[in-house]
C-alpha cells in the first residue's frame, strides 16, 4: 500500500503534467480562455462601481507556486466543507485569471465581501447550507448589486424575472427585489437547497444554478447516468463547464489572497458608517443626493432595489440606507424632499451620464446617426454633445463616443 506522502507526490506529478499539456502554448491561446470570457466580463463590470478608495497596484505578482501548493490549500478548504474543492488544470486557469490577469478587480471584490459575506453567511446558516456557497455570488455578479447580465439576470445572485417569481421576489416598474441583498440571498438559498435535494451533489447543484436543472439532467442522460461533475464535464453546456472551476478558484483566492500580493480595496465611505432610515412617502433619490451632498452612485449602491432612483408610494414605510452622518440632515429635510418629489415618467435619460459609462463605437456600413441613437437609447442632441464637431453624415470607420448603461452595452 502506498503511503499518503507517496500518493500526494503522484498527484503532484500528474497535475504538473496536465498543466504542461494545457498551458504550453500560452494562456491567451487556450480554449479555456475563450470559455472564460463571460466570467471575465462579469469581473470587469466591477470597475463601473465608483465607490472604492484608489489602491496602488502591488509591485510584484506572487504566483510562482507549485501545483501541490494549490492542491493542499484547496484540500484544507474542502476538509471542513460538504463541497469538494478539487484541483486540476481548469481550476488553475481561473486561479491565474483571478490572481494575475484581474488582480485590481479581485481586490475590489474582496473589499465588497467584507460587507456582503456576513449577510450571506447568516442566511446560508439559517438554511443549513455550506457557508462556502457565499463565493457563488462572486462568480455570478462580482458582488456588484447593480449587475445586469446580457440575458437580463440582475443583482448579486443574478435572477431572471421568471425565476424570481418562483421565490416571490417583486419586480415592478419602480422596485426590483432581485437587487435586494437580503431578499435575493434568501431566494438563492432556497434555490440552492432545492437543487441539492434534486442532485445530491454540490458540483451538479452549482452547475444547475447556472444552466438550470434540465440541462444537467440531459447531460447525465447523455453520459449514461454518470453523476461525477468532472466525468460529466464534456456533456455539460460550456457555461456550466466554466462555472464550477471558477467557483473553486474564487474560494481559494478569497482565502489566500495575501499570498498573491492582493490588497482589498476599501469602500467610500466604509460600510460600517451607514445606517437605515424609514421613508414614509415617495422619495426622489437623485434629489436626496443633491440636497444631502451624497454621490448618487453611492446612494444607488446602498439602495439597489429602487429603479429610476425613486422610492414609490407604499402601504408601509420603506427602508433606505444612507451614511450615518447624513441621517440627521435627511430627517430635517425630509418634509421638503417629499414635497418636491414627483413620479418618474420613464427611463432615466442616458444623455445625463448618470449611471452610464463611456464607450467608443466604430461606424459600420449602413449606420446613420438616427439608427445609432435608436440603438444606443439616446437622442441626436446627445450624440452631437458627446462628439463635438461631427457632421450629420458619418463615414464607415469613424469612431464615435457614446454614454451607455449596462443593458445597452451588453
Amino acid at each position: 500500500m502506498r503511503s499518503k506522502g507517496t500518493m500526494v507526490f503522484i498527484r503532484y506529478c500528474f497535475f504538473s503534467f496536465i498543466s504542461v499539456l494545457f498551458f504550453t502554448n500560452g494562456l491567451s491561446a487556450t480554449p479555456a480562455y475563450t470559455r472564460a470570457n463571460i466570467i471575465i466580463r462579469t469581473i470587469n463590470s466591477i470597475d463601473r462601481l465608483p465607490i472604492f478608495h484608489l489602491k496602488n497596484k502591488p509591485d510584484t505578482v506572487v504566483n510562482n507556486k507549485p501545483d501541490l501548493y494549490y492542491e493542499c490549500k484547496l484540500a484544507d478548504i474542502g476538509k471542513n466543507s460538504p463541497i469538494d474543492f478539487d484541483y486540476n488544470s481548469y481550476v488553475k486557469r481561473y486561479i491565474d485569471i483571478f490572481t494575475i490577469e484581474r488582480m485590481a478587480q479581485v481586490a475590489k471584490m474582496i473589499g465588497l465581501s467584507e460587507y456582503y459575506f456576513p449577510l450571506f453567511e447568516e442566511i446560508l446558516s439559517k438554511y443549513q447550507l455550506p457557508l462556502e456557497l457565499k463565493y457563488l455570488a462572486v462568480v455570478e455578479s462580482a458582488l456588484n448589486p447593480l449587475a445586469v447580465s446580457p440575458s437580463g439576470a440582475v443583482g448579486l445572485w443574478q435572477f431572471k424575472i421568471n425565476t424570481a417569481k418562483m421565490f416571490d421576489l417583486k419586480v415592478t416598474n419602480f422596485v426590483d427585489e432581485r437587487m435586494d441583498p437580503i431578499k435575493s440571498t434568501e431566494a438563492a438559498a432556497q434555490y440552492l437547497q432545492y437543487l441539492f435535494r434534486t442532485f445530491n451533489d454540490w458540483h451538479l447543484a452549482l452547475a444547475a444554478y447556472n444552466v438550470g436543472p434540465g440541462a444537467v439532467r440531459n447531460a447525465i442522460e447523455r453520459a449514461n447516468g454518470e453523476r461525477s461533475f468532472w466525468k460529466l464535464y464534456p456533456q455539460l453546456p460550456e457555461s456550466a463547464q466554466n462555472y464550477v472551476p471558477a467557483f473553486i478558484a474564487i474560494a481559494y483566492v478569497f482565502q489566500n489572497y495575501q499570498d498573491h500580493g492582493l490588497i482589498p480595496s476599501s469602500l467610500v465611505p466604509s460600510l460600517s458608517s451607514v445606517d437605515t432610515i424609514e421613508v414614509k412617502k415617495p422619495l426622489d433619490l437623485r434629489l436626496t443626493s443633491e440636497e444631502l451632498g451624497i454621490d448618487i452612485e453611492l446612494i444607488r449602491f446602498l439602495n439597489p432595489t429602487y429603479r429610476y432612483d425613486y422610492v414609490p408610494e407604499s402601504d408601509s414605510p420603506q427602508i433606505i440606507l444612507l451614511p450615518k452622518d447624513k441621517i440627521g440632515l435627511f430627517i430635517r429635510k425630509s418634509k421638503q424632499l417629499y414635497l418636491n418629489t414627483s413620479k418618474p415618467k420613464g427611463k432615466m435619460p442616458v444623455g445625463s451620464k448618470n449611471g452610464s459609462y463611456q464607450t467608443a463605437y466604430t461606424v459600420r456600413n449602413g449606420d446613420t446617426l438616427h439608427k445609432l441613437a435608436i440603438h444606443f437609447g439616446c437622442t441626436l442632441d446627445d450624440i452631437y454633445r458627446w462628439n463635438p464637431g461631427i457632421d450629420s453624415v458619418i463615414n464607415v470607420g469613424q469612431t464615435l463616443i457614446f454614454w451607455v448603461d449596462d443593458s445597452v452595452s451588453n
